[in-house]
This record gives C-alpha cells, sequence and structure tokens, in this order.
C-alpha cells in the first residue's frame, strides 16, 4: 500500500496484470458482453487509484478492489437493462442467473427398477494420471476454456475460489450473496470444470 500510495507504477502494473481477469469475471456476471465488462474493469481501477488514500485496511487490498469492481458493475448492468430492447431484456436477466435441474446428468444413475436404485450407472472416471499429465498446458487450456463459458455467476464465484483463492466468507462479503448461494454456485460450477475434464480424459479432443 506505501508503494501505491507513492505512485509506484511498477506496482500497480504488476497488481493490474494479477487482478484483472478476476475483476473481468466479476463484471461479466452484471454486464452483458466482454466490451462492457472490459470498461467495467478500466473504470474499477480508476476508481481504486483516487480511492487509495481512503482504503482503511478493515479488508485485505485484493477484497477491497473486487467490493469496487462488484458495484461498478452493477450499476452499470443497471444502466445497460434499462437500454437493452424489451425482446432481449429476459434474455439479460437469465444470462446473470444460473440454470435449475440436476449437476450431473441423471442418465449417469441406476433406474429406480435397478438392483441398486441411485448409484452410479457410468461413475466418474478415477483421475490416476501423474500431476506432470494434470498440468499439461492443454489441460489447462481445456478447463479455462470451460471456465469461460460457465454461466456468470457460476464463473464469478469459483474463478474467485478456486483462481483467486479467495474464502467463501471473502466470496460471500463481495458478491453480497448468502453463504448458501455461494455454496450451490460453487458446486454447480465444479461439476461443469469436471465433467469438461473428465471428457477430455475420456478422449474427447474436440
Amino acid at each position: 500500500m506505501r508503494e501505491l500510495r507513492a505512485g509506484d507504477e511498477r506496482v500497480f502494473a504488476e497488481l493490474v496484470d494479477r487482478m484483472t481477469p478476476a475483476m473481468l469475471a466479476i463484471a461479466a456476471g452484471y454486464v452483458p458482453g466482454r466490451s462492457v465488462a472490459e470498461e467495467v474493469v478500466q473504470e474499477a481501477w480508476l476508481a481504486v487509484l483516487t480511492g487509495l488514500d481512503r482504503f482503511e485496511g478493515r479488508s485485505s487490498l485484493r477484497t477491497w478492489v473486487f467490493g469496487i469492481v462488484v458495484n461498478v458493475a452493477r450499476r452499470r448492468g443497471a444502466r445497460e437493462r434499462r437500454s437493452v430492447p424489451f425482446s432481449d431484456a429476459f434474455a439479460f436477466a437469465g444470462e446473470a442467473g444460473d440454470e435449475v435441474g440436476p449437476t450431473v446428468d441423471p442418465g449417469r444413475f441406476r433406474g429406480r427398477d435397478d438392483e441398486w436404485p441411485g448409484h452410479w450407472a457410468s461413475p466418474p472416471r478415477p483421475w490416476d494420471l501423474p500431476e506432470s499429465a494434470l498440468l499439461a498446458g492443454e489441460v489447462r487450456d481445456r478447463l479455462r476454456a470451460a471456465l469461460d463459458v460457465l454461466p456468470p455467476r457460476q464463473r464469478m464465484v469459483v474463478h474467485l475460489r478456486d483462481v483467486q483463492g479467495l474464502a467463501a466468507d471473502e466470496v460471500c462479503a463481495v458478491l453480497g450473496i448468502e453463504p448458501g448461494n455461494q455454496r450451490v454456485l460453487l458446486h454447480r460450477g465444479r461439476a461443469r470444470l469436471r465433467q469438461a475434464l473428465e471428457d477430455y480424459l475420456n478422449g474427447d479432443r474436440a
């Protein structure tokens, strides 16, 4: 903080590089489109610069910055919804929400008439590959692509928890959501990423 308040451009540039991906993921949960999310992030960084002297340290710098992004994105999202054509309004509202229904395809479980109803019919493949294989660039690319297409709220929560390393209570504070909602969004997002990785390991390289 001392370096930032002293105007150290190198430190600020490192902070921007490290935090911008998460900020974009957050912004995308409130506004339509990548370009608008990028504008939100730019506005948020300006707010960070002008507000450094008011930062009291009652939360981490990271949590404070993410909170600014949420506030800016909410304002911009409300403005975008006022200007969006009526025919697109419900589609836009749905984009910020999350799908309902089972997290795992029900077809992967045994039916009621089976000897073992409710048990796996097609269990997840055990991931017994060596760590070097799991960390291979192709696997990371597959997971990154899967993360990018998650519903926005799931993407926000998964990115903050699993990429940025925030604790559950920090994510709830930043996004203004209840712990139960955070758990559901995280579970659904992780399930989708697991399915993407399982498809990859099972030979679906499309």
